[in-house]
């Protein structure tokens, strides 16, 4: 069955690895995932954000992921991604999912509590964990170019913030962007150390897609417990399907074309779960 996020991220932070959570857009992905957690043994997370519930609605993608948790042997969660509004981390909690995110690093520190807040206040009740954001991870989510002055999470701020929302989880800015790198990321690895010294709880890492594997490393080894993937995904989808497609170009069976795509991402995360140190922990 479907199981929170909770227990698993405080058992990576234990145990020093991390736990890889991966964005899913169809059925095929869903599926390729939990197969790729099952081959290695290990916990994973399922995620969707707002753009991608606006393709499909939250009963859709949960009933996929619960099909799949059910016959999996191994734990598996389902997330909010970047959850933009009170409103829908309440739909997602209402729907079924067993982890939500609230996503209110856009609005001044004070608000973004005040929203952080509010939501761990309305979830924790029915045991669901929650995970904030504290600085802006650049680059493109969904449709929207984030942008900002200031995108660096800072200690001091990090420490009150988690203190004053009793938030589960908090993904920090150190330098990481969704979507396409242009060039090698820049990644604060000493000011994560400075915000794994202020605060206890996991800490999450967005916008690894591109990251170097040293990189991603030496962030799980100073603090970080989830590791998020998306546009990665995406690609190794679309280029399993093209592939499939430039050698059958006459094909009209979806099934055919999306099996490949789906055995493309399998491959893709099976290597992600073994940088992450989470093989052999579910």
């Amino acid at each position: 069955m479907l199981t929170t996020s909770r227990e698993l991220l405080l058992d990576a932070q234990k145990n020093h690895y991390a736990v890889g959570a991966f964005n899913v857009e169809n059925m095929e992905m869903v599926q390729a995932v939990v197969a790729a957690a099952e081959q290695l043994r290990a916990p994973v997370i399922l995620q969707t954000t707002p753009g991608t519930l606006q393709y499909a609605g939250m009963d859709y993608f949960l009933a996929n992921a619960a099909v799949a948790a059910n016959n999996a042997r191994v734990p598996v969660v389902m997330h909010l991604d970047h959850g933009n509004s009170f409103d829908l981390a309440m739909q997602a909690l209402r729907t079924g999912y067993t982890s939500i995110m609230i996503d209110g690093s856009k609005l001044p520190f004070e608000q973004n509590v005040a929203l952080s807040k509010a939501v761990a206040d309305a979830c924790h009740p029915s045991d669901i964990p929650v995970e904030a954001e504290l600085g802006k991870v650049g680059g493109k989510e969904d449709d929207l170019v984030v942008t900002g002055d200031s995108p660096y999470t800072d200690p001091d701020e990090a420490a009150q913030f988690v203190r004053e929302t009793g938030v589960d989880s908090l993904a920090v800015g150190i330098g990481t962007a969704h979507g396409f790198y242009q060039g090698e990321p820049c990644v604060d690895v000493q000011r994560l150390q400075e915000i794994r010294r202020s605060v206890s709880i996991p800490l999450v890492l967005h916008g690894t897609s591109g990251v170097p594997d040293a990189t991603v490393r030496a962030c799980i080894e100073h603090g970080i417990c989830k590791v998020n993937y998306a546009t990665d995904l995406r690609v190794a989808f679309s280029r399993g399907v093209k592939d499939y497609l430039a050698d059958v170009p006459d094909a009209y069976d979806p099934k055919k074309y999306n099996a490949q795509g789906r055995e493309a991402v399998k491959r893709y995360v099976v290597n992600r779960i073994r940088l992450c140190g989470s093989d052999g922990k579910g």
